[in-house]
Order: C-alpha cells, then structure tokens, then sequence
C-alpha cells in the first residue's frame, strides 16, 4: 500500500510518466584528471598581522570649536586621541569643544576617559582603555621616582 502512496506522489509531481519506463545505456566519456596547483591558493590566504596593526595615538589642544572635527575625524580612521582643553580662557568654547567630541565619542562606540581637569583619552571601539590612570596619577604609581 506504501508503495502505491509514493508511486500516486510521484506520479502527481510529475516525477513518473505513464509510458513504460525502459533503460537506456548508459554512455561512459572518457575523463581526463585535472591538475590543481594548490600552493598558489594556500599562499595567497597569508596574511602579515604586524603590517595591519599599526597603531597611532593622536594628541591635540585645540584653540577654536573648528578644530574639534580634525579629533574627530581621527576617530573616525580608528586612531586614539588625547586632548588637552586646560589651556582654553573661555570655559564656554572648552564646554562646546567637549561636548561636541563626546557625542561623537558616543555616536561611534567609543570610550573617554578624564586623566586630570581637562585632559581626556579618547579612544575609537577597536581599542579599550583599561584601568583608572587618575589613581596611577594620585598614588605617583605612573612615576615612581616622583616619591
């Protein structure tokens, strides 16, 4: 009966035709075997780790607002970048200047890190700032010959 049901599903699908089915010879070629050369594809997938990872860290004190999207553009190409806003007299500019680099700081999954009054790091996703180097700073652990 199981026979039946898959010959009637076949036959439904089209996959069997109601003329007699024969057998036709089947026509061997002759085929040649292809040589690969394999080393070449190998070779070509070798990639120099230490030539990729070069990286920079960009340090700015920028004076006018104008000067914030040269930090920013640094960002962008995955660089890290310190500034320096201690030595601008306007503490309005100062604000804007940051508060224009931390949006963007956010806006690309990167991270900041305060290292004194107006000093930060600004780093792009690809690299992480690890540990407080405010506490490093305090507990003179940075430059220990400053004791």
């Amino acid at each position: 009966m199981s026979d039946k049901l898959v010959d009637k599903v076949k036959k439904f699908m089209g996959l069997t035709s109601e003329e007699e089915e024969y057998d036709e010879e089947e026509v061997v070629e002759d085929v040649l075997p292809i040589s690969q050369k394999t080393t070449s594809t190998i070779n070509n997938k070798i990639v120099n780790i230490h030539a990729t990872t070069q990286m920079k860290v960009m340090i700015y004190e920028p004076n006018t607002y104008d000067e914030a999207t040269g930090i920013v553009d640094n960002l962008k190409n995955r660089k890290a970048v310190i500034v320096n806003l201690e030595n601008i007299e306007d503490s309005d500019l100062a604000k804007t200047i940051f508060d224009f680099i931390n949006g963007a700081v956010y806006a690309l999954e990167g991270s900041i890190q305060k290292v004194s009054k107006g000093i930060f790091i600004l780093a792009p996703n690809n690299v992480d700032i690890d540990g407080n180097i405010r506490k490093e700073i305090e507990g003179k652990v940075l430059f220990p010959w400053n004791k």
